[in-house]
């Protein structure tokens, strides 16, 4: 009897999933996104121009970096003076202006035949002066197309 007894009472089989590695592994993995989302924005702000734009209006003129086609830097401060600088002046004249004023508007205004290196040389001297936002400058079309 003491066999029949034993057999009767075997355990029965649970048919229930147990979800609670799961809820740890998904918890680890929302984790490991929200710290690396904030690193993945590598670069610099940019406002690319998108034809038939509507022009911006400011009350103040921006400070506008022109680059010809050789790669020489010239730096406008107010409308119409435009002054020919070099890398380490342009760095430290648009410093001293992000100083006085955090938000300024800084305008790249390049050659369009030049190379497409020499505006990413100006972007990335600005960023180092420490301009968090640059807009691209350009013309419209004057054959009406996008």
């Amino acid at each position: 009897m003491s066999v029949r007894a034993r057999r009767g009472k075997r355990r029965k089989l649970k048919n229930e999933i147990n979800v609670v590695p799961y809820i740890d592994v998904m918890l680890v993995l929302l984790i490991i996104f929200m710290v690396t989302a904030p690193l993945m924005n590598l670069g610099v702000d940019v406002q690319l121009p998108q034809s038939n734009a509507k022009s911006i209006t400011e009350q103040k003129d921006p400070v506008v970096v022109s680059v010809d086609r050789d790669g020489n830097y010239f730096l406008a401060i107010e409308a119409g003076s435009n002054e020919a600088v070099d890398t380490a002046s342009l760095q430290a004249k648009v410093r001293a202006l992000v100083a006085n004023n955090p938000d300024l508007a800084v305008y790249v205004a390049a050659d369009g035949a030049g190379s497409y290196q020499n505006v990413m040389d100006a972007m990335a001297l600005l960023q180092n002066a420490g301009v968090e936002k640059v807009g691209l400058m350009s013309q419209p079309r004057q054959d009406g197309t996008p």
